[in-house]
């Protein structure tokens, strides 16, 4: 049962008034007065009344945030993060998972500006090519970041490394240790990282001198393990000749050398492999996974530390400027790719 301002004026026999005074500090009220409301509040277990103590001060404490999967390392670590950084500020964090589904974030959305959160996180759906429903949620005036997977053309602040720049960087060092026939295993076709990798896959082949070759490109769907089997699988009986691949995401890749090894297919002196995130099966499985680390904890820290500063800004009625933060991303080599 919860314990009311007016059950601790009956305790003390004096006004409600003076003991939400007391529990506020107004300098009115007397030191022993305050001393004495404050011990009977704690001897009642009284708690203030979030619900008032909300529409008074105009905030919520408490931000949502939107995520394609849950179980991806990579996702679990920004969600760490932000959970961290959130609860340093007093703030609640309303967790939900898209499923890669547009519809269902859309619905979420919704939710989550019904609940009446002070601001939102969120990373794209696969599926999402339909903006009209982020740039409500701005136009609400809902502080909204987004972060990794994100909309070019949606206004708003964004957290974010440079794709297209990591997938030169894990393609030229294919490049660096000798291979002549790269191959990739790129994302579906819509999320802009999954272009971007692309693109800086395709761009480090052209710099170099290397003909791009379409056929060498296998679209994948759902970025599963047993997809990056079956794609190994294909590869292997399309391409004979291919001496390195650069893949979208860690899963896919450890998928690919399980089919490697299970073929007989030594890895890296048949075939060099590079994956996308540092998941942490990349450093254990055999051989071990070179790839681009992509700092999580550090993404979530900076979209929350952005989207709380926005939550300040309104409250005191301030314009909000919108800030792209990318961060740095590096290669770390291991045994799937030969030394130089």
């Amino acid at each position: 049962m919860l314990v009311t301002l007016k059950q601790i004026a009956e305790e003390l026999g004096i006004s409600i008034t003076t003991v939400s005074k007391a529990l506020k500090n107004y300098p009115d009220v007397s030191d022993r007065t305050r001393k004495l409301v404050r011990e009977t509040a704690s001897m009642l277990n009284y708690r203030p009344n979030s619900f008032a103590v909300n529409l008074r001060t105009k905030e919520s404490k408490i931000i949502g945030l939107i995520i394609p999967e849950i179980m991806h390392h990579f996702f679990s670590s920004v969600v760490k993060s932000i959970v961290a950084e959130a609860e340093k500020k007093g703030y609640l964090v309303i967790t939900l998972q898209s499923n890669e589904s547009y519809e269902l974030e859309k619905k979420q959305l919704d939710l989550l500006v019904n609940k009446r959160v002070d601001g939102i996180l969120i990373s794209l759906a696969n599926e999402t090519s339909n903006y009209k429903h982020l740039t409500q949620v701005i136009e609400n005036e809902t502080p909204l970041v987004m972060f990794d997977k994100i909309a070019k053309t949606v206004k708003c602040s964004k957290v974010i490394i440079d794709d297209r720049k990591a997938a030169f960087k894990a393609t030229q060092h294919l490049i660096d240790i000798g291979c002549k026939r790269i191959a990739h295993f790129r994302g579906p076709l819509l999320p802009q990282n999954s272009i971007d990798r692309f693109l800086g896959y395709k761009q480090a082949l052209i710099e170099n001198n290397i003909p791009y070759d379409s056929n060498l490109v296998y679209l994948l769907n759902d970025m599963s393990f047993e997809e990056g089997k079956n794609f190994a699988k294909k590869l292997l009986k399309d391409h004979k000749h291919v001496d390195g691949i650069f893949i979208n995401t860690d899963l896919v890749a450890i998928g690919a050398i399980t089919e490697f090894n299970n073929q007989g297919i030594r890895v890296p002196e048949q075939i060099n492999v590079v994956g996308f995130s540092n998941w942490f099966m990349a450093s254990v499985i055999s051989p071990s996974l070179t790839t681009i680390n992509q700092p999580g904890f550090k993404m979530g820290k900076k979209a929350f530390k952005l989207l709380y500063k926005e939550i300040k800004k309104k409250k005191k009625n301030k314009v909000i400027e919108y800030n792209d933060i990318i961060l740095d991303v590096d290669l770390i080599i291991r045994n799937s790719t030969r030394n130089k």
